[in-house]
């Protein structure tokens, strides 16, 4: 509720009852606009000459008078134009209307394309209409120039508040609007890369009975009718595989999905994620559709496929790298992890005073070494593949190899950015690794899975060879945006209560 005995405010509420007064609506239900901002700015030249009636609308952003001339700056979408208005052009009437907007306000403009005295170009004036009236005044927007920059240093230059207050955020810093619009282009450049692969998109349940699909502590709510706790998806995975063994090929989901767990510059609990699934494809396949949809990601929003990140170049120029972990670990390390021996791997560890996890056997050991010694030093795009059956419960196993599965996972800049099986379709073996997350669960584990028997039983009814693939889109749109805080790709992310 805003405060009435704020003088701002009180002032607003003042000429917001005059305007009634006056037996006009400071909120009419219909507004006519012929021109966008953008237009008139477009093909000034042929409305100066042709001295075409024009009709905008937009937010009022500046306003200034003296007696019967006055002038302001209306802005929408498209742009921000100048508007000249004169007393004898309006009326004694609506000139007083215009007496008693202010900025922030949302004006109809009807008048003539002109250049004024000084040089502008602007619109004459013949009718202002409001649209809506503005109670709560705008922040200032303070600027000074710094070795030649243009420096902002409102209050909205403060992180905290441009997240809070993201409306405030894309009115008072525009250049930030460009972020979700790129957002934009990306999710509808996968979607266009998917569609013309014979991909389908599908929704799957948000509300689940039983998660799961990645290790993941999950967010826990409760059905009234139903009269049964229901779970916010951690992962699309498990309903999307049913799909195929109904008969799809190629499927896909872009949405919302949700973890209970920490939150840093790269994790919100809510995010939005690409899983997609293809019937008698593998890890090979994964990686080539990755591969080739993110080069067209970066394509479509930069026009090149050398990313600036951070003060350096991403290349996410085809080919990208293919390297198995226990490559990567000796390669960085000097450690042979290949043996699985757990006294050694336990013992490296403890030299490097790397904590190790509760009831880890040696996939999860070597795991942590990966996270701990390699991961940060992957920077240009490289797929690691060969993860430790442990850590890896839906996955192919890889032939000849027990202890490893078919999966890999995309790491650029030190981050991960995709994560991608050939999927696993033998329900003993299916079943097997989920009673083995239960019993993980069951010894304080919090991120394992329990075992799903209606997905089990969907998979004894038979699941073709397929590879599937997760992406972060939130994390794909901070690589081809230059941001380091998923906070800045979010409208609204999540945030403490203050």
């Amino acid at each position: 509720m805003f405060d009435a005995n704020n003088q701002f405010i009180k002032l607003r509420l003042e000429k917001m009852a005059k305007i009634r007064e006056m037996g006009i609506n400071p909120y009419p239900t219909t507004s006519h606009r012929t021109h966008k901002i953008g237009e008139l700015l477009a093909n000034r030249e042929q409305l100066l000459a042709s001295e075409e009636k024009v009709s905008i609308t937009g937010r009022l952003v500046a306003m200034r008078r003296q007696g019967k001339i006055g002038f302001g700056n209306v802005l929408d979408d498209s742009g921000k134009i100048q508007i000249f208005v004169k007393q004898d052009e309006l009326g004694e009437q609506n000139y007083e209307l215009f007496k008693l907007c202010d900025p922030g306000d949302f004006i109809q403009v009807d008048g003539t394309c002109i250049i004024t005295q000084t040089g502008e170009y602007s619109i004459k004036a013949k009718q202002i209409t409001i649209l809506g009236k503005n109670i709560r005044p705008l922040p200032a927007v303070k600027e000074k120039v710094e070795d030649g920059k243009t420096v902002r240093y409102d209050e909205f230059s403060d992180i905290e508040l441009r997240y809070r207050k993201r409306y405030l955020d894309l009115l008072l810093n525009p250049e930030n609007r460009k972020v979700f619009e790129n957002r934009a282009k990306v999710v509808t450049t996968i979607r266009s890369f998917l569609d013309k692969q014979g991909f389908l998109e599908v929704e799957t349940p948000i509300l689940q009975p039983l998660y799961g699909g990645a290790n993941a502590r999950p967010f826990i709510t409760h059905h009234n009718t139903l009269d049964m706790d229901l779970y916010l998806r951690i992962a699309t995975e498990l309903y999307l595989k049913r799909l195929i063994v109904g008969g799809y090929e190629r499927v896909y989901e872009i949405g919302k999905n949700f973890r209970n767990e920490g939150m840093d510059r790269s994790h919100n609990p809510e995010f939005t994620l690409l899983e997609m699934y293809q019937a008698y494809s593998d890890l090979e396949g994964m990686m080539d559709i990755t591969e080739n949809m993110v080069h067209e990601a970066a394509m479509a929003v930069l026009g090149t496929d050398q990313v600036p990140y951070q003060g350096q170049v991403i290349s996410v120029a085809k080919p990208w790298r293919r390297a198995p972990m226990l490559e990567l670990i000796k390669e960085k390390t000097g450690l042979d992890a290949s043996d699985f021996d757990t006294e050694k791997l336990e013992a490296f560890l403890k030299q490097h005073k790397v904590e190790i996890p509760k009831n880890a056997g040696p996939g999860k050991l070597i795991a942590e070494i990966f996270d701990a010694f390699v991961q940060e030093t992957l920077i240009q795009p490289t797929f690691v593949y060969d993860y430790p059956k442990e850590v890896s419960p839906l996955a192919k196993s890889k032939p000849g190899y027990p202890q490893l599965v078919e999966r890999f996972e995309l790491f650029i800049n030190g981050n991960e950015y995709a994560n991608a099986f050939t999927e696993l379709n033998d329900p003993l073996d299916q079943r097997e690794r989920m009673e083995k997350q239960a019993q993980l669960r069951a010894l304080g584990d919090l991120e394992a899975t329990d075992v799903d028997e209606d997905f089990l039983e969907a998979l004894e009814y038979g699941m073709p060879p397929m590879g599937g693939m997760g992406i972060g889109i939130d994390r794909l749109v901070m690589l081809l945006t230059d941001n380091t805080s998923i906070k800045e790709v979010i409208f609204f992310p999540q945030m403490k209560r203050t």
